[in-house]
């Protein structure tokens, strides 16, 4: 056991990855060796960040928490703590549950966990971060917390009302990731839609992003998260005319059934839907959209889901995820409505929706082929570079496997040609090397 060493576990989200990010490098400010996510821990002293969302991510963070405050008794490490959206929920419980915590933090008073190993917070480096991801990107996050008053989520009640970033702040934690070499952004919140709302009194999702994209070093900018009522649309300008942000939007829509949509909360109607759609593929031609499908919720019927797997076939989503859903004690749903989709039809509709999705996705790859398409590199692999287009966020899109023919440089962009298509992933050779 290393004394001065700190091991960080993050669970969940993107988002909580920034937290442990910020929280790291704090860390490193009081003279402590940090490490990520380390598969054995050798440190003195173990954080978890957790996720609270769903019964999964639930589960997970309880059972991490369970095997590090075994080692805890067994003084394998000398400090437990934890933090993030499931001790932001269930604090009480937890504490009752595995005392062999030393402390519990929510969400958003992690920064006293510093102090109380009799440490300082850097207020000069609030804007500052270690970087866990590959060092050619990072995700920034641009606010906390929700307004919206969906039925079936739980986020509301662990994050709190919506908190824009100031620009300013923003542009600070850009500048620094670009001088720590990133150069890809992925724009990060519960809702990127809402932001600058609070605090700007208007939608301001579009002077942000042109302000970041005006930085020196900003390549690429991605959006994730939008929320499709109140859609500021003077931002598809921006991403129309500014090159380095990604003509990709990842919008989640849950649902295209009026009825679910109505009990679900969302403020939109299908036909409003399908005309925003439209409006940003007319506004970003070439626009790829990512978008995530709930099924199964509360009272959903077979005329439902087909309404459902009509809007997927017309609507032909280049990115897509789906899954089952999953009551969340204490939400609008859980409190109003009864769970009364069995989780076998869950998990089969789930299954037929994802199967025409595959088919969707597999028509869009194979239309790449012969295309000349810039690639971020992200890796090397026997046999293949590994890298993403525009069109591709880590860790949730296709990649791109370029054959060898040349020595290429991770984290550096390249002009590839589209050579083939296996599953969900691109084949391709390099033009310039």
């Amino acid at each position: 056991m290393k004394t001065n060493k700190v091991d960080i576990i993050t669970l969940g989200c993107s988002k909580n990855l920034v937290d442990s990010e910020f929280l790291m490098r704090q860390f490193t400010a009081n003279g402590y060796a940090v490490s990520h996510d380390s598969k054995v821990s050798e440190g003195s002293i173990v954080v978890i960040n957790t996720c609270g969302f769903i019964g999964d991510a639930k589960e997970e963070s309880v059972n991490t928490i369970l095997q590090f405050g075994e080692a805890r008794k067994a003084n394998r490490i000398c400090k437990l703590f934890v933090m993030g959206c499931l001790s932001e929920r269930y604090l009480k419980e937890l504490q009752e549950l595995i005392p062999e915590v030393d402390k519990y933090y929510g969400k958003f008073n992690w920064k006293e966990l510093i102090s109380d190993l009799g440490k300082s917070y850097h207020n000069e480096l609030a804007n500052e971060r270690e970087i866990t991801t590959p060092s050619h990107f990072s995700y920034l996050k641009i606010a906390e917390g929700c307004n919206r008053a969906c039925a079936y989520c739980s986020i509301p009640m662990i994050t709190g009302t919506y908190k824009s970033r100031p620009i300013e702040e923003i542009e600070a934690e850009v500048k620094f990731l670009v001088d720590k070499g990133v150069k890809e952004f992925q724009l990060v919140a519960q809702d990127l839609t809402y932001y600058g709302k609070d605090i700007y009194k208007k939608y301001n999702l579009a002077e942000l992003v042109e302000r970041i994209s005006e930085i020196k070093g900003v390549e690429w900018i991605r959006l994730h998260y939008a929320y499709p009522t109140h859609f500021p649309m003077d931002l598809l300008k921006v991403m129309r005319e500014k090159t380095n942000v990604c003509n990709y939007l990842d919008i989640a829509l849950q649902h295209s059934s009026n009825a679910v949509l109505k009990k679900m909360r969302r403020n939109i109607t299908r036909e409003e839907t399908i005309d925003l759609l439209k409006k940003i593929r007319e506004e970003v031609p070439g626009i790829y959209l990512r978008t995530t499908m709930m099924v199964g919720f509360s009272d959903e019927t077979e005329e439902d889901f087909q309404d459902l797997l009509d809007f997927v076939k017309e609507m032909r989503f280049e990115r897509l995820g789906a899954f089952p859903y999953s009551e969340e004690e204490g939400t609008y749903s859980a409190l109003h409505y009864q769970d009364n989709v069995s989780d076998e039809i869950k998990q089969l509709r789930m299954n037929e929706l994802m199967t025409v999705q595959e088919k969707i996705a597999d028509e869009v790859n194979q239309s790449q082929i012969g295309r000349t398409l810039k690639v971020i590199i992200d890796r090397e692999e026997a046999g293949f570079y590994i890298g993403r287009t525009e069109y591709d966020s880590p860790e949730v899109d296709p990649e791109v496997l370029i054959e060898k023919n040349g020595k290429m440089q991770i984290g550096h962009f390249y002009d590839v040609e589209i050579t083939g298509s296996q599953s969900f992933d691109l084949l391709a050779k390099c033009i310039h090397s």
